[in-house]
C-alpha cells in the first residue's frame, strides 16, 4: 500500500521508496543527483560545475503582486544559494489562471526582472499561457542555475562532527510573515505586534546572506529551512551528512511577532515553514566570522549547538523526530477557507 501524502514536502521515506529507485538513465556527470533534504543537484560540464535547483511559483495575489513576484523568486533561488555559488541563470514557467490581467502579470514579472537584474541573474528561457483549471497561488515552477568549479561548492551533506550549528533568524519565519500580512483580522494582535510580524516577510530571502559567507574558509554546509520548518531542517542536515546535532534552544534566535503569530494560531513555531532561515555548520574557528559577517549585514545569527558523531537532532539533550508535516499548512488550508471572498 502506498503512503499516503500530507499535506506539503513529502517524507523520507516516501522519496527513498517512491523516487530514488527510479531517476532515468544513470550518468557520470551527474555530481549530486537528488536526495531527501538536499537542496540542488550538481552537473559536470567540462570542468565546470552546473549547480541546479526546481521549486515551484507560487503568486499570493493578497501580498500585491509586485510583492508577491519577489517573494515567489526568493523562494526558487535560495535553494542554489545555499551551494555558496551564486544563481545566475533563470528558467521559468507560468501555467496562469485566465482571470489574472495582463497588469497583474506585469507586475509580477516587473518585480522578477527588478531582481534579478540586481543580483546579476539572467532568464535563459521560459513559458507563459493562461490555462483553464490553473489557480493560485501555485501557477508554475522555476529552475535556479549557478555556474562555477567544483571546489567552490560548499556540499549540503558537508557537516562534520566538531562543526559549529549556525542558525540565522530563527523559526516560523515565512509562516509569520505570511499570516500577519494575509490573515490579520484572525489574528487580532496589537498594532505593534502586528507590524513586526508583517516585517517578517522581507526575512525571507537567503541569496545575499549566502553571498556574505560562502566565501568563509571553514563553512562546511548550509541549509534554507523551508517546509517542515527549523526542526525539519535540522533533521535533514544530520541525515544527509550522516551526523548528529546538539541544539541548545534558548540560543536559538526568535524574530519579533513570531511568538505572537504562532500563538493566536497555535502553531508549533519549530515545524512551521521558515524560508529565509539558514542553517550553516562551520568549524569552530570560522564560526564566530560568520555570524560576524552576517550580523554587519543586518541578519541576525547565532551559535546555537554543535555538530556530533551520533545521530539525530537533540534539543537540550533529548532526542527529537523528524516533523510528520508543517505545522502551518493546515492552519492556512482553514484560514484560506474561511476568508471572506471578495
Amino acid at each position: 500500500m502506498l503512503e499516503a501524502m500530507p499535506l506539503g514536502k513529502i517524507s523520507a521515506s516516501f522519496f527513498d521508496r517512491q523516487i530514488a529507485p527510479k531517476l532515468g538513465a544513470a550518468r557520470a556527470d551527474v555530481t549530486i543527483g537528488p536526495k531527501h533534504g538536499v537542496d540542488f543537484g550538481v552537473l559536470d560540464v567540462d570542468g565546470t560545475a552546473l549547480v541546479t535547483a526546481t521549486d515551484p511559483i507560487s503568486i499570493l495575489p493578497d501580498l500585491g503582486f509586485k510583492r508577491a513576484g519577489r517573494f515567489a523568486l526568493h523562494i526558487v533561488l535560495s535553494d542554489v544559494a545555499v551551494s555558496g555559488i551564486a544563481p545566475s541563470h533563470l528558467t521559468i514557467a507560468f501555467s496562469l489562471p485566465t482571470e489574472i490581467t495582463d497588469e497583474e502579470f506585469a507586475a509580477v514579472w516587473d518585480a522578477i526582472d527588478a531582481e534579478c537584474r540586481d543580483l546579476g541573474i539572467s532568464v535563459c528561457t521560459g513559458h507563459t499561457a493562461r490555462y483553464p483549471g490553473a489557480s493560485f497561488p501555485w501557477v508554475g515552477a522555476a529552475t535556479a542555475i549557478a555556474v562555477g568549479e567544483h571546489d567552490e561548492i560548499i556540499r549540503p551533506d558537508g557537516a562534520r562532527a566538531g562543526d559549529d550549528l549556525i542558525v540565522t533568524k530563527g523559526p516560523a519565519i515565512e509562516a509569520t510573515g505570511l499570516f500577519a500580512t494575509l490573515f490579520s483580522e484572525a489574528l487580532d494582535l496589537s498594532c505593534l505586534a502586528q507590524q513586526a510580524a508583517e516585517a517578517r516577510l522581507s526575512d525571507t530571502q537567503t541569496v545575499r546572506d549566502c553571498a556574505a559567507i560562502a566565501a568563509e574558509p571553514g563553512v562546511t554546509a548550509m541549509h534554507d529551512a523551508t517546509e517542515g520548518g527549523l526542526l525539519g531542517a535540522l533533521h535533514e542536515v544530520a541525515e544527509s551528512a550522516e551526523v548528529g546535532l546538539a541544539v541548545d534552544r534558548n540560543s536559538v534566535p526568535i524574530a519579533p511577532g513570531v511568538e505572537a503569530v504562532c500563538s493566536a494560531l497555535e502553531i508549533d513555531p519549530w515545524t512551521a515553514t521558515s524560508s529565509g532561515t539558514l542553517i550553516v555548520t562551520a568549524s569552530p574557528d570560522a564560526s564566530a566570522a560568520v555570524v560576524d559577517r552576517l550580523t554587519a549585514r543586518g541578519t541576525t545569527a547565532a551559535i546555537v549547538g554543535e555538530v556530533t558523531a551520533e545521530s539525530g537532532v537533540q534539543i537540550d539533550g533529548t532526542q527529537t523526530d523528524p516533523p510528520e508535516s508543517d505545522s502551518s499548512w493546515a492552519v492556512y488550508e482553514s484560514l484560506s477557507e474561511s476568508a471572506p471572498s471578495e
